[in-house]
């Protein structure tokens, strides 16, 4: 008789970094619902061997903030893929979008840096609209002023992005038409349930692929 050997399927081995705010960390979601969690998952479903993400994000961060958090870090060496969601609460403070763009794209810089400096192994979503939301809506905030405001900050992420070679997934549109839906809510009726990050996920995902999957 012969004796075949099996080998041990093979740990992930890619390392991946998630910088962001509220919509990284998944406010109000168990942990494997965050949205990292879920791309990081879908991409080994897709024979991917990507590592769940290390998270450095924290709900309320502005992007100076996030920036002081990565410089409070350990250091935290070179990572295969890196992610960037940032900027909503820039906008619900009342920052104008000449302040993001420059915050933005030091950010941008920076993630790329982690990312052994190859822009074609970061992925930037955009910032959902959370003026659609039962919070925005039942606290008689300004939806169209929110909605132009997000616009112009994904405009201007978005430039950042492609003078850098950097891919963008424009999740926003999802966002305002699903985002008023109780199944798509965390329970505090602002931040996004699993369901909704699923839906960001499955639009990332292709992208991601596509990023880790070309050639060295």
């Amino acid at each position: 008789m012969v004796v075949r050997a099996v080998s041990a399927p093979t740990a992930p081995s890619l390392r991946y970094l998630a910088l962001g705010d509220s919509y990284t960390i998944g406010e109000g979601v168990e942990e494997p619902g965050r949205w990292p969690m879920q791309l990081a998952r879908a991409l080994r479903a897709d024979g991917i061997a990507l590592a769940d993400p290390r998270i450095i994000a924290t709900t309320g961060w502005t992007t100076d903030e996030l920036s002081a958090a990565i410089d409070a870090a350990e250091p935290l060496g070179a990572f295969d893929f890196v992610s960037l969601l940032i900027g909503v609460n820039n906008q619900y403070r009342g920052r104008d979008v000449a302040d993001y763009r420059d915050g933005f794209d030091a950010l941008l810089a920076r993630a790329v840096g982690f990312a052994h400096g190859r822009a074609d192994r970061a992925l930037v979503l955009s910032i959902p609209d959370w003026g659609v939301t039962p919070f925005a809506i039942q606290s008689g905030r300004d939806r169209d002023r929110i909605a132009r405001e997000l616009d112009a900050f994904n405009a201007a992420a978005r430039e950042a992005c492609d003078a850098r070679g950097v891919a963008f997934v424009d999740i926003t549109p999802a966002s305002r038409a699903l985002g008023g839906g109780v199944a798509m809510l965390a329970d505090d009726g602002l931040h996004p349930s699993a369901a909704m990050y699923a839906e960001w996920t499955r639009l990332a995902r292709p992208v991601a692929r596509r990023l880790l999957s070309a050639h060295d």
